[in-house]
């Protein structure tokens, strides 16, 4: 069997980036010159912009490239082994002790070196 893959074919992607920073800058330009509007309206524009400059930037070989990345991604994160609440928090306090041991130390040593050097200065 010989099976063929179809790779997708991507045209026009640097006119799609500049259809995505056209809506870009027009939602920044838009939200500064209604600023008089409730936000509620302004946000629900923003989002619609977003949405469509999302889609856009998708239909491009780098957007379905970020896409393929964050799937991916998804699924290791789904493989990771989370430990356990008794497991955080024993490894918590072992933290939490051994930064006081540590400031105790550097303290002690802090006080003794300093106590030496004043009394060598004089």
């Amino acid at each position: 069997m010989n099976i063929k893959s179809e790779e997708k074919e991507y045209r026009l992607d640097f006119a799609k980036w500049a259809v995505v920073a056209i809506l870009v800058a027009l939602g920044i330009y838009g939200n500064s010159h209604f600023s008089a509007q409730p936000l509620l309206y302004r946000t629900l524009a923003l989002i619609a912009l977003a949405a469509v400059a999302l889609f856009v930037a998708y239909s491009t070989e780098k957007g379905a490239g970020i896409w393929s990345l964050i799937q991916g991604s998804v699924v290791e994160l789904r493989k990771v082994v989370w430990p356990t609440r008794q497991e955080v928090n024993q490894t918590t306090l072992i933290v939490v002790a051994v930064v006081i041991v540590m400031s105790l130390i550097l303290w002690a040593l802090d006080t003794t070196l300093g106590f030496v050097a004043s009394k060598i200065i004089g």
